[in-house]
């Protein structure tokens, strides 16, 4: 405890003396101006109704996916199969190559996720950019309120220290995961609460497991151990839906998802190494790339696999599945998966 006291201490301290190296490194590129004149001191004393503007420089965003399928589509939602790799929201190296971006661009171009006229369609839950599979959005305000409600309505009721064996609220979300080693016990109930760190790299800090977090749930039922290769694969059912849960709970119990770069064995970061890095001007406009690995990067193997759903405006019970990828198929289903060329998919 006493340890992770001090490395806050520490990180509050670095997150300071970062945004302040970050911010002298934008007025000695001339990137600031005050009342239309370049100013290079960070120092500068502002007079009241000066204009403060920051100049951002252009940058080249990496490489993303932008191949979404549909895997259902009402006047009041859309559920997409995202792809790996894909992130949900704006942030980071990520503005326009994001799934709010493309879902904005159908709208305003009326294309084939808009079933009604003027709906602007918005995701209603996150997806990790490593995580694949169904990401719910909504495109009217009443879907957007009730479906916020029925992702909340389970936490609530976590919280409440509800049975964790019932069904509960009217949602329920099934992953696949592979897992580091051999998992024992063919169905294990992991109840961790998760709380933040502070993290470089993470404003608002780091998601991990922490006893004095906020209550979480998670069911993992084995499918298929791989005694050869030192691998689990694993379904996992969420009542909670605490930000990287999944890769935190399953690496808490000692078996970190495979391939993740990011989470240790115990729901801890793989690195507490605190050192400021090296002050070098990014040149994607002053972002200063992460040193270490954060949430966003990508490499371990975690899908949405399936969400029933009561629908927000008729009560209807929607079963919205998104295929497993090849490497989370279990010896069957990779056998006897087929082709549908029936799925609708969009390039933007």
């Amino acid at each position: 405890m006493a340890l992770v006291k001090r490395l806050d201490i520490v990180g509050v301290l670095l997150e300071q003396v970062q945004e302040f190296s970050s911010l002298a490194r934008r007025f000695q590129s001339e990137q600031i101006t005050v009342d239309g004149k370049v100013v290079t001191d960070p120092n500068t004393v502002l007079r009241v109704g000066s204009e403060l503007v920051y100049h951002r420089l252009p940058w080249k965003e990496p490489n993303a996916p932008y191949m979404i399928e549909v895997l259902h589509e009402d006047d009041d939602l859309i559920a997409l199969n995202k792809p790996s790799g894909l992130q949900v929201l704006p942030g980071g190296l990520f503005q326009q190559r994001t799934v709010l971006t493309q879902l904005r661009w159908q709208a305003n171009n009326q294309g084939t996720y808009v079933a009604c006229q003027g709906s602007h369609p918005i995701p209603v839950h996150r997806l990790g950019r490593g995580t694949s599979g169904i990401l719910l959005c909504a495109k009217t305000k009443l879907a957007k309120a009730r479906l916020a409600s029925y992702f909340a309505d389970g936490t609530s009721h976590i919280e409440g220290n509800r049975d964790s064996n019932k069904e509960i609220g009217k949602i329920a979300k099934i992953y696949r995961a592979l897992v580091s080693g051999i998992v024992d016990n063919d169905k294990v109930i992991i109840k961790q609460p998760i709380g933040t760190i502070k993290y470089p790299g993470v404003a608002k800090g780091l998601y991990v497991a922490s006893p004095s977090g906020k209550p979480a749930l998670s069911v993992v039922d084995v499918l298929e151990r791989n005694i050869q290769g030192n691998c689990t694969l694993v379904q996992v059912r969420i009542q909670s839906g605490r930000p990287h849960q999944i890769r935190i709970h399953l690496s808490f119990i000692g078996h970190p998802l495979v391939g993740d770069p990011l989470y240790a064995v115990g729901g801890q970061p793989n690195c507490f190494d605190y050192n400021v890095p090296d002050e070098i001007f990014a040149e994607d406009g002053g972002y200063q790339k992460p040193t270490q690995p954060v949430p966003g990067d990508c490499g371990y193997h975690l899908h949405a696999h399936q969400l029933v759903i009561s629908h927000p405006k008729t009560n209807e019970l929607i079963e919205i599945i998104a295929p497993v990828p090849p490497i989370l198929q279990t010896q069957a289903e990779a056998i006897s998966v087929k082709w549908n060329p029936s799925s609708e998919t969009l390039a933007v």
